[in-house]
């Protein structure tokens, strides 16, 4: 996975990353979007139009993000 939807997209869901994303990797669940990892091909065009700052790489989530990564792979049914 190789990158994450974090805490702030829980209280904005503003979907500017679904429209510019070449492979519609991004699908909204019931409080937040996520990223398949299956799908993405880690262009970061999803990242530089996040208005609240949500996505990250996985390699840099903080210890207090890390959650978000095991919700994503829930979601995705990688766990």
């Amino acid at each position: 996975m190789a990158f994450v939807i974090t805490s702030p997209c829980e209280a904005e869901k503003a979907g500017e990353c679904v429209t510019v994303c070449p492979v519609d990797c991004i699908e909204k669940g019931p409080d937040q979007y996520f990223i398949n990892p299956d799908l993405c091909i880690d262009c970061g065009a999803c990242v530089s139009v996040c208005p609240v700052d949500a996505i990250f790489e996985e390699y840099d989530l903080t210890d207090q993000q890390q959650p978000y990564l095991e919700k994503a792979e829930r979601f995705f049914g990688i766990l």
